[in-house]
């Protein structure tokens, strides 16, 4: 058997994990998900960026709560019990991200994904990775590692 090559025909395949937010449609790699848990309300912390909702506890593990509609610069979250937290890793830390609902399981080969047009904002293309078209659908790409706020950057 020949290894895989990463021609336009025969490129690399990923499972996304697509979610909805508000009226837009977003996906992250599969392989940073842990799990997917029902909304539970989050403790508040003091001082944290607005897109922080708080912590729960995760097992004993204190997890981190992110509305990720607030964090992509879309409007705040009010979460009911139809809300889901999509558990994930980020780093070496596991985070929670709120969002309105689960859609699908996507697999995609890497040139399906295109690139963020250079018309979109730099804070969509601080975020977005990039871009599916699906079934008549648009999916953005989010680059999870670029959720959490930079730690040097806030300390300054």
């Amino acid at each position: 058997m020949t290894p895989m090559t990463t021609s336009s025909s025969n490129s690399a395949l990923r499972e996304l994990i697509s979610f909805q937010i508000g009226a837009q449609e977003f996906c992250v790699d599969i392989m940073s998900v842990r799990e997917i848990r029902g909304w539970t309300p989050a403790t508040p912390l003091p001082r944290t960026p607005v897109f922080v909702r708080g912590v729960i506890n995760l097992r004993g593990a204190v997890l981190p709560i992110v509305d990720l509609g607030s964090r992509l610069g879309l409007q705040m979250t009010e979460p009911t019990e139809r809300h889901v937290i999509i558990v994930t890793r980020i780093e070496e830390q596991l985070v929670g991200l709120l969002v309105d609902a689960v859609c699908d399981i996507i697999t995609v080969r890497d040139d399906q994904i295109q690139s963020t047009p250079d018309v979109a904002s730099d804070l969509v293309q601080q975020f977005v990775k990039g871009i599916l078209s699906m079934e008549g659908r648009m999916i953005s790409l989010i680059y999870l590692e670029r959720v959490l706020p930079d730690r040097e950057a806030e300390a300054a």
